[in-house]
């Protein structure tokens, strides 16, 4: 009996147990496809793949889901699909970003000529004639599924960079259509778009299905042969990879790989239907990648290299400016050291010849105050001859006091004293006239013009001659001015033997120094009663080597006209009245000074309460 139950136990066991297993639901398997072409389409080219594998591996139920390019990365980051069949460009997206790993390319083509190729075709309407080749891309329309497209368009990007078209700048306009890739083509039939971008072979397939006439588009650009049997814009990259998530088991993964690598080719897309071959090497898409600074390689700042390379023209051209500035620069430097050299030496001539004019003007001042000595020698042995002869009286007077038997002890005292004022007369006669006559330097000081002129008759003395008088009519209150004394006597020596000569040829009355004020200026005034000048000789008297004198050299009015516009003032000659001729000369106060604050005749006296006389000019 316990035999029995024991049988019926494990007879109701096993029967439990299969019919368990024939109840469970098989496992559902998520495949993210990438409809580039529409759900429809989608569902029509891959469904019998994923049926293929459901029979191959029993207890799975392979589920497609249609995605677009952002729609699949979202899925592969969620983890809502276990496969994924996409372009090469977003595959290798997937893999640098969420570690998916292909195990298998899709082979297209007959089984005698297997290709797992895909590229680009970029089309025109048959009638534009003016875009043959990609640079006639320039400043046109084009459109594309999207950006982000492999097949439609990052392709096609890279044939254009190197083609010298870069599409987001050189284009007129880059149109995205959005899925299905048959947008395109009606974008570019419709004249709404110069040109498009199609996934290599749609061009083909759509002719076939005659949904395009065969001579209603023309290919840009086209690159012949390839490998594909589809007309081509572009180089060829490998086709659509099968790709498991890093989440999906390795066991699943291995076999569906097995199962793909042995799918017959009736099962698949088209009537002779398509393959799966072993996973191929993705290094070119990695390059465009690269080339394109897109996907996983984002643009970096450029190596030196790179920016050798890509802008070597210019570099080129900023070198040739480099250098031809550093010639003009050594250029104008040398330059600049040859004007400066010779500006130094035009700097050093110019200060010797200005010392050198320096030097001469001193010696002819002096060769000038020497003839003036000479012009006066009469005067001034006149002059010398007063006291000396005062002198030889008193020592007569005084030897004959001696002589008496009481000399007057006053007397001779008093004599005395009269002999040593009259030495004292003449050795002031001497003085005066060496300090004129002895080389200086100039000497500017605060003068009194009033004491100037009469330090000067002084020097100058009475002509011995009869009927010839000097008159001073000195003016009150002048302010003081700053200047050399000598050069003044000079020029008012100068002028009164002018002065002296003009009377002696034919004049008739006494000569005449007056001072006051002209103008707010110090005025030096030398009138003479001789015969005049005309108005010529008034106009050039001044110029040098210009005479009227008989023998005469032409420089003491020059050398007149020379001191005082270098103390700051200015010399002419006007008619006498009511005959003969005037000479004046204006000088500059003291800064500071005026008529009404300036000193008298003795620089620093009280100002007199007489008013200021004004010379009439």
């Amino acid at each position: 009996m316990l035999a029995i139950m024991r049988k019926w136990l494990i007879v109701s066991c096993v029967a439990l147990t299969c019919a368990s297993t024939a109840r469970a639901e098989p496992d559902t398997v998520r495949v993210g496809v990438l409809a580039y072409r529409g759900s429809e389409r989608a569902a029509r080219d891959w469904e019998p793949t994923l049926a293929y594998l459901e029979r191959a591996i029993p207890g799975h139920r392979f589920v497609m889901q249609p995605l677009d390019l952002a729609g699949m990365v979202l899925a592969v980051a969620d983890r809502q699909v276990d496969f994924v069949i996409t372009n090469p460009g977003s595959y290798v997206t997937l893999e640098a970003r969420f570690a998916v790993t292909r195990i298998a390319t899709l082979e297209s083509g007959s089984p005698d000529v297997p290709i797992a190729a895909v590229g680009s075709t970029i089309i025109r309407r048959a009638d534009r004639t003016d875009i043959r080749g990609l640079a006639d891309l320039k400043g046109k329309r084009l459109a594309v599924v999207s950006t982000d497209a492999f097949g439609g368009f990052q392709i096609a990007w890279r044939e254009m960079e190197e083609a010298g078209i870069r599409p987001f700048t050189d284009l007129a306009e880059l149109t995205t259509t959005g899925f299905p890739m048959e947008s395109v083509v009606a974008a570019v039939r419709s004249g709404g778009a110069d040109a498009g971008v199609l996934r290599a072979c749609l061009l083909e397939e759509m002719t076939a299905q005659g949904r395009v006439a065969p001579d209603e588009f023309a290919v840009v650009g086209e690159k012949l042969p390839t490998d594909l049997p589809c007309r081509v814009s572009s180089r060829l990259y490998p086709d659509w990879p099968f790709a498991r998530l890093a989440h999906t088991p390795r066991d699943l993964a291995r076999r569906v790989a097995a199962a793909l690598l042995t799918m017959p080719a009736a099962d698949g897309q088209m009537a002779d239907g398509p393959s799966w071959t072993a996973s191929l090497d993705y290094t070119s898409v990695h390059e465009l990648f690269r080339k394109l600074h897109i996907g996983p390689y984002p643009k970096t700042p450029p190596t030196l290299e790179e920016v050798l390379r890509r802008n070597w023209h210019w570099l080129v051209v900023a070198a040739a400016a480099v250098l031809w500035w550093i010639v003009h620069a050594a250029r104008v430097e040398v330059l600049v050291r040859r004007r400066t050299g010779e500006l130094e030496r035009e700097i050093a001539e110019r200060e010797r010849a200005e010392a050198i004019a320096v030097r001469l003007r001193e010696e002819r001042d002096q060769l000038s105050r020497l003839g003036i000595v000479g012009e006066m020698a009469s005067n001034i042995a006149h002059e010398l001859n007063q006291p000396l002869a005062a002198i030889g009286n008193f020592a007569g007077g005084m030897t004959r006091l001696l002589d008496t038997p009481s000399p007057d002890l006053a007397m001779l005292r008093s004599g005395a004293r009269s002999v040593a004022e009259q030495a004292e007369r003449a050795a002031a006669i001497i003085q005066r006239t060496r300090g004129f006559v002895s080389r200086r330097g100039a000497q500017r000081s605060t003068l009194s013009v009033n004491a100037v002129v009469a330090e000067t008759l002084s020097l100058f003395g009475a002509p011995p001659e009869s009927g010839l008088s000097i008159t001073a009519e000195p003016g009150d209150g002048l302010p003081p001015v700053k200047a050399d004394k000598v050069e003044l006597q000079q020029v008012l020596l100068n002028l009164l033997q002018n002065a002296v000569d003009a009377t002696r040829s034919g004049g008739n009355g006494d000569i005449v120094v007056r001072t006051g004020l002209s103008a707010g200026m110090v005025m030096i005034e030398v009138r003479d009663p001789g015969p005049g000048a005309p108005e010529e000789s008034r106009r050039r008297m001044f110029e040098p080597f210009f005479t009227t004198k008989p023998g005469g050299l032409g420089l003491g009015l020059s050398i007149c006209r020379t001191i005082v516009e270098r103390h700051g003032g200015r010399i002419w000659a006007v008619p006498g009245a009511p005959h003969g001729l005037a000479v004046r000369f204006i000088l500059p106060p003291v800064a500071g000074d005026s008529p009404g604050n300036g000193s008298g005749d003795n620089p620093g006296s009280a100002v007199p309460s007489s008013p200021v006389q004004e010379i009439d000019t």
